[in-house]
């Protein structure tokens, strides 16, 4: 039987703002349809962040369970929770969502960098110990993202530490200023360094969206698309997420594979399941 290959999309991220690009959900109602949409066009998760009345980023836990309603109520996709987004949060403020929602999945950034020109990317130790326990407490499991090569070690710190627990499930993050490029190269090597008994998935910023996307593929890994990560389908043309999705899945089938059901996915990733 032909892999499965999960695919989740990134919906809006905290920054890009709809001028850009018109089709970047930016208010609860407008990040719960394109979700469904997503769903409906083969993804099995969905990676969420919130924006304020100005399109800013924020972490008001309200807008998460808004939004996470709205979207549980129309369909089963795995809903991702980011853990980050706004520089003006404290770490509790970043982690009350979790706390109060205790959702599938959540993002643990496995470390800080300076995020080119925008400012430090701020993962302190004592906030990663604490959100990791956490994620443990409530049955929340990890998308571990990797900016650079040492947040491998850092995930690997906290696992022996007890913070998270293993098999995790990494999401290489290849492209952004500050951390690794996207190229293949940078990919295998993360892969070199990947723990036995792991599920991993990979995007590329921008230009790198399909050569990362189709190296995955061809490595046996997972893919993220998205308005998040990427705003144009090609040179010049705006993407929709459902657009990107919907080449994602012709791909994944040219390449002789299936796209992951939801159902799929919370088995691939041992995930506690939908509405629990």
């Amino acid at each position: 039987m032909s892999a499965k290959v999960i695919i989740t999309a990134a919906l809006t991220g905290a920054v890009t703002p709809k001028e850009k690009n018109p089709h970047i959900p930016l208010t609860p109602e407008e990040i719960a349809k394109d979700a469904y949409d997503c769903w409906k066009a083969g993804a099995s998760v969905v990676h969420i962040h919130m924006r304020d009345e100005n399109g800013i980023g924020t972490m008001d836990a309200e807008r998460f369970e808004k939004t996470a309603k709205l979207i549980s109520d129309r369909c089963d996709v795995v809903i991702n929770m980011t853990t980050s987004g706004d520089h003006r949060a404290t770490d509790d403020q970043r982690m009350l969502h979790i706390e109060k929602l205790a959702p599938e999945m959540a993002s643990f950034d496995a470390g800080s960098f300076n995020w080119m020109p925008a400012g430090v990317f701020m993962n302190s130790p004592q906030f990663l110990e604490k959100l990791g326990r956490l994620m443990m407490e409530k049955n929340v499991k990890p998308e571990i993202e990797v900016f650079d090569s040492g947040m491998m070690d850092i995930a690997n710190y906290y696992v022996e530490k007890g913070v998270i627990k293993a098999p995790l499930h990494y999401q290489f993050v290849l492209g952004v200023l500050g951390g690794m490029s996207a190229s293949v190269k940078n990919l295998v090597y993360l892969l070199d360094k990947l723990p036995q008994g792991s599920t991993w998935s990979a995007f590329g910023v921008g230009s790198g969206h399909l050569p990362i996307l189709m190296a995955s593929l061809g490595m046996g890994g997972h893919i993220r698309v998205g308005l998040e990560d990427n705003i144009y389908f090609s040179k010049g043309v705006l993407a929709s997420n459902v657009s990107l999705v919907e080449r994602a899945v012709r791909i994944i089938k040219e390449a002789d594979k299936i796209p992951a059901t939801p159902a799929d996915t919370r088995q691939i990733l041992g995930l506690k399941g939908f509405g629990k």
